[in-house]
């Protein structure tokens, strides 16, 4: 059973940076596909970045200003968010599986977080 646990969420200021980790349990977790979603009220969880051995995988909206990546020995993942704006307030979740066809797919990932909240303020 793979546990994930986010940490890192807060309220920060429009052009401001956090940086999300995401501590995971598990003897094999270095190779599974990590990833972030994240999620406001009444949409959708959506797709922010992913990270697997073939590479790493934005979405449009957080491309040049996110930034993800691991450390297999700590077994966490770490998303840093420069540049942030109001719009990408919301709950931040972490996502993992061993086997990931298609990394932008949420029904793709088996272990899910708990969930940090992100708030920029204008």
């Amino acid at each position: 059973q793979v546990q994930l646990v986010e940490s890192g969420g807060g309220l920060v200021q429009a052009g401001g940076s956090l940086r999300l980790s995401c501590a995971a349990s598990g003897p094999t977790v270095s190779r599974y596909t990590m990833a972030w979603f994240r999620q406001t009220p009444g949409k959708e969880r959506e797709f922010v970045a992913a990270i697997r051995w073939s590479g790493t995988y934005y979405a449009d909206s957080v491309k040049g200003r996110f930034t993800i990546s691991r450390d297999n020995a700590k077994k966490t993942v770490y998303l840093q968010m420069n540049s942030l704006k109001p719009e990408d307030t919301a709950v931040y979740y972490c996502a993992s599986s061993p086997t990931v066809a298609v990394v932008k797919e949420l029904n793709d990932y088996n272990y899910w977080g708990q969930g940090t909240q992100v708030t920029v303020s204008s």
